[in-house]
């Protein structure tokens, strides 16, 4: 018997994390396909990496707050399941590596002990919902939004309507139109507006980065606050009956708007309002529990030895709070990384000289808050110790990139260590760069924007280039982003391909040629767009040339090995099994808890499951018959011209019309009842036409 089975105090996280013990029994006995088992880990924030074998954890903090309590928790389990790396992401998330698949369960079951859940950290579901770190400090900001990022994580955390769609689904929210956490690169921005004394907040729609970036529409210029769930809600049902599901490429929301249109799109968003447990949902901000400055204390004397050193790193790491004699401290953290033994002596400071109140940012760095003046100094020597007060918070010299090829399986040049010689070249070529916030570097191993390159003034993504019979890795240089504000953004563009050893001198291009030429004030994306792109193609010409080679072109920063291009191949494969019988075993899931939820009085949740199992069950059918359809609109329609034109299936005159009552009535208990009721008939005569199927099929044989 696990453990977390008789520890855990909340009867629904021990379920859900019993039901993952389970399915990784039936996956390692083959009883579970292995595309349906990807799913279902994914959603539980459980990664294949590169090497075999072992698993990425993502844990999910939202918004990046973390108690002092809940970063030990993790330093706990990252020393007894992982190796001792922390990875901070650019989702304000934490990764650890290198875990054993079956170990995982018991692993989210001492998060959970303090609160800390793994629950559609990946996959396709709501990601971490991020906001801006110095929410609630920020002497910008109209209103605190942690209390709404925090309500939208609780509302929709193991919602229905979002735990199978079609891809994932971000949400942002910023603290003042300084836009800091990037509302136009994501499905849902919000940015905090009051009009006429009532909050509310600008809605920005569908943006997103990958191998093709979209910038966000504007939903609204202004939403009350009461509305932004329901929206929310409005919004993932449209994406999850009509959003793409067989192209995982064209899957995300920001390709379902273009192909609808903002008009067409919107109107399907009404029109699921009727199917809303709540047409409004007041957020009660002031039941938010508000970090608490820390009590006056002694602080130990220090001497600083280097006054300059110092100086740097408070103009460069430090900024008043809007709390008058309040400061926050930016942590720099090169790649994102930091270990236990540093992580815990943090936890130690904050628990005594700072609030407990520890935000991950959105490049990957720290923030902690309340600190009294007189102990900036302490502060700084202690962090010192650490090696986490190195200045150039946020600057050029602080580069956020992925894994790439250390750990995931999508890499395909490096990014870790590539970030570290730059940053190690700006430091000691361009040291007065750390004061500089205009101009942001971001590296991808990989096309999909995990670093965010779309969003830098100098951007990277990984890549190869084929020289000489051999492969050679390179970065895809792109430049030109960044917010001007109240949802508006620049993205990078592409201008060349370069070898990967040839990415300083690019950088020192660059670099110098925006010091010769910036006007004052000048942000780069201004800059760039004032010079043109082929201004910048010229300029980095040269370096794209291989007619000039070298042997260490060869060789990945890093390395020592010469490159072989080699995208991962992610987890041992599973027994291939009757995925139609998988297909039916997930309505009978569905069904079942249809009619939990409806027992619980949950009688929304217990609609959308019962039309989550109608509609599985359509698609195991139209499997069967060799159609493949991509999108749960496309499987209603389908199913209906192939099996009840035909007459093949009648429990229903229309199979399409039934199970499209679900956004037509509101989601009553009388109605609840009706609808899984004839969800069950919907099964029963589903089997029916299965087993027919297959005795036909006998007979031929």
């Amino acid at each position: 018997m696990q453990s977390f089975r008789s520890e855990l105090e909340n009867p629904v996280v021990q379920q859900d994390i019993i039901d993952l013990e389970k399915k990784i029994a039936k996956f390692r006995a083959g009883e579970i396909d292995e595309e349906k088992f990807r799913s279902l880990r994914l959603a539980r924030g459980v990664y294949g990496q590169r090497q075999q074998g072992v698993q990425m954890i993502r844990i999910k903090i939202p918004y990046g707050k973390m108690t002092t309590d809940q970063l030990l928790r993790i330093c706990e389990v990252s020393e007894e399941y992982s190796i001792g790396r922390l990875h901070t992401t650019t989702r304000q998330d934490i990764q650890i590596h290198y875990v054993s698949l079956d170990r995982t369960p018991q692993l989210w079951a001492d998060l959970e002990k303090s609160n800390v859940t793994l629950r559609e950290a990946c996959g396709n579901t709501v990601r971490n919902i991020t906001a801006s770190p110095d929410a609630g400090i920020n002497k910008d900001e109209v209103f605190d939004v942690a209390p709404y990022a925090q309500e939208m994580f609780e509302y929709f955390l193991r919602y229905p309507v979002c735990q199978e769609m079609g891809r994932k689904f971000k949400i942002s929210f910023s603290a003042s139109d300084k836009d800091e956490a990037f509302s136009y690169i994501h499905d849902l921005g919000f940015i905090p507006k009051i009009e006429n004394g009532v909050l509310g907040f600008k809605v920005m729609l569908a943006g997103g980065l990958g191998a093709q970036s979209f910038h966000a529409h504007t939903a609204y210029e202004f939403l009350s606050s009461d509305k932004i769930i329901p929206y929310t809600e409005a919004v993932l049902r449209v994406f999850d009956r009509h959003g793409e599901r067989s192209k995982r490429h064209k899957a995300r929301i920001k390709y379902l708007l273009h192909d609808l249109g903002l008009e067409a799109f919107t109107k399907l968003v009404e029109d699921e309002w009727k199917s809303i447990k709540h047409k409004t949902y007041p957020i009660d901000a002031a039941a938010y529990a508000n970090t608490v400055a820390p009590a006056v204390k002694a602080i130990p004397e220090v001497t600083i030895s280097d006054e300059k050193e110092y100086d740097r790193w408070f103009k460069s790491n430090v900024f008043e709070q809007k709390q008058k004699g309040f400061f926050g401290i930016w942590i720099k953290l090169t790649n994102g990384d930091f270990y236990l033994k540093e992580a815990r002596n943090l936890a130690a400071l904050v628990k005594e000289y700072a609030a407990d109140d520890i935000r991950i940012t959105v490049n990957q760095g720290l923030m902690l808050k309340y600190i009294r003046p007189e102990a900036l100094k302490f502060w700084y020597t202690e962090l010192k110790k650490m090696e986490m007060a190195k200045p150039g918070f946020n600057s050029p010299a602080d580069v956020t990139s992925c894994p790439g090829t250390d750990t995931c399986n999508l890499g395909i040049s490096d990014s870790v260590h590539t970030a570290q010689v730059i940053e190690k070249m700006i430091e000691e070529e361009y040291p007065e760069l750390v004061f500089n916030q205009n101009l942001s570097i971001k590296i991808s191993g990989c096309m999909n924007s995990c670093g965010q390159h779309a969003l830098a003034g100098i951007g990277f993504h990984g890549s190869s280039m084929n020289v000489n019979g051999k492969v050679m890795p390179a970065l895809q240089v792109l430049l030109g982003g960044g917010s001007k504000g109240n949802g508006q953004g620049a993205m990078s563009e592409k201008i060349l391909k370069i070898p990967s050893r040839r990415v300083l001198e690019a950088v020192r291009i660059v670099l110098d040629d925006y010091s010769a030429n910036q006007t004052d004030g000048e942000y780069y994306w201004q800059y760039f767009e004032r010079q043109g792109k082929n201004y910048f193609y010229n300029l980095l010409k040269a370096l794209g040339d291989t007619s000039n080679v070298k042997d260490e072109d060869f060789l990945d920063w890093g390395h020592v090995e010469e490159y072989v291009k080699a995208i991962g191949v992610g987890e041992c494969a599973g027994v291939v099994i009757d995925m139609i019988s998988t297909l039916f075993l997930d309505v009978e899931e569905k069904l079942s808890l249809a009619s939990e939820c409806a027992a619980a009085g949950k009688y929304a949740d217990a609609i959308y499951h019962a039309y989550s199992s109608m509609v599985n069950g359509a698609k195991a059918m139209l499997t069967s018959v060799g159609k493949q359809t991509n999108t749960q609109n496309g499987v209603i329609n389908d199913f209906e011209t192939e099996f009840v034109a035909s007459k093949q299936f009648t429990v229903f005159p229309s199979a399409k019309e039934q199970i499209l009552k679900i956004n037509k009535n509101e989601p009553t208990k009388e109605f609840a009842t009706a609808y899984i009721a004839d969800a069950n008939t919907f099964y029963k005569g589903l089997t029916t036409l299965r087993d027919l199927q297959l005795a036909n099929a006998t007979e031929k044989a």
